[in-house]
């Protein structure tokens, strides 16, 4: 495997477009104030400290871009990953943009298979998005998506493995089959009342994302932050044996504003320590083992990451 060594004042992207062969990118400890899109596959992109690398932009959904129409949310990530076989250590991702601009992705993953392990991702609103898109209906700035993105189709797996990720609102979505083992998700201050998770999976889908051993932080939240709200019809989505601080919502999930999608949405939960409230009856609650199937699932996954 090919070995490239860079620092803070060298251009990712310029080194992103130049990989033509298995590499793996060691990135020096410093600040990459840049936007970038991954495209290449088997990279392993390796921080010298997960706190001392930060690769950080601040684009938002309501700013004007150059076209002369705003970005919309898909438009607003720090860093797309498009190649497949990508995995991401020892790292930071930030979207700084003022929340009051609306969603800001840090991290848009656009592929089938890509592994996260001791990596940050900080922003606000729409803080990692896991691709597929949603299908039915069509997204509001779809036409802004280069077609291959929009079109990607088939299921993999994403893995974040002791991830701490920030966010307020929806601040993981997508349609992607996805696992989060012991990750800290950390839902920040919000005026608009704070989401985990949005779940968009299709029905025929029968992956979603699942969260194993996670701890659930209360970052300023304070009361009120429910588990996920369904993006999408089916949307699905389980916390396994995860810790909460006490702040979530009485009644755990929520069904998207005024619509029905609580007769379809796929949420349930195993052993959540910390919560004391009544969880609406549609989030099922796991058996032991179900529970373990889920957890056989993912560690299975993860050796194919490993090999």
């Amino acid at each position: 495997m090919k070995r490239i060594v860079i620092g803070p004042g060298d251009d990712l992207q310029k080194t992103f477009d130049g990989i033509d062969c298995p590499t793996e990118i060691f990135l020096k400890n410093g600040i990459y104030n840049q936007k970038t899109v991954l495209r290449a596959s088997d990279v392993t992109l390796v921080g010298e400290s997960r706190e001392g690398v930060k690769i950080r932009f601040d684009d938002y959904a309501s700013k004007l871009h150059a076209d002369g129409r705003v970005y919309q949310t898909f438009r607003t990530y720090t860093m797309c990953v498009t190649g497949e076989n990508v995995k991401l250590k020892n790292l930071t991702v930030e979207n700084y943009a003022d929340p009051s601009g609306g969603q800001c992705v840090a991290l848009s993953v656009i592929c089938k298979r890509f592994f996260a392990e001791n990596v940050d991702l900080l922003s606000h609103q729409d803080t990692l998005f896991l691709a597929p898109f949603p299908k039915e209906p069509i997204i509001k700035d779809s036409e802004l998506v280069p077609p291959e993105w929009l079109n990607m189709t088939g299921y993999d797996a994403h893995i974040f493995k002791n991830c701490r990720i920030y966010g307020t609102v929806d601040f993981i979505f997508g349609c992607a089959e996805a696992y989060f083992k012991d990750c800290e998700i950390i839902s920040l201050k919000s005026r608009h009342g704070g989401y985990l998770a949005a779940p968009a999976h299709p029905k025929e889908q029968d992956t979603g994302f699942y969260f194993i051993d996670c701890k659930l932080t209360d970052g300023g939240a304070e009361q009120g932050v429910y588990l996920a709200r369904p993006w999408r019809d089916y949307g699905l989505c389980a916390f396994i044996n995860c810790t909460a601080d006490g702040h979530l919502a009485d009644k755990l999930v929520n069904k998207w504003n005024d619509t029905e999608r609580n007769k379809t949405a796929r949420f349930s939960y195993y052993n959540l320590s910390g919560f004391c409230g009544h969880p609406e009856p549609w989030a099922k609650r796991l058996t032991a083992e179900e529970a373990d199937k889920i957890t056989e699932r993912y560690l299975k996954k993860e050796a194919g990451f490993l090999k």
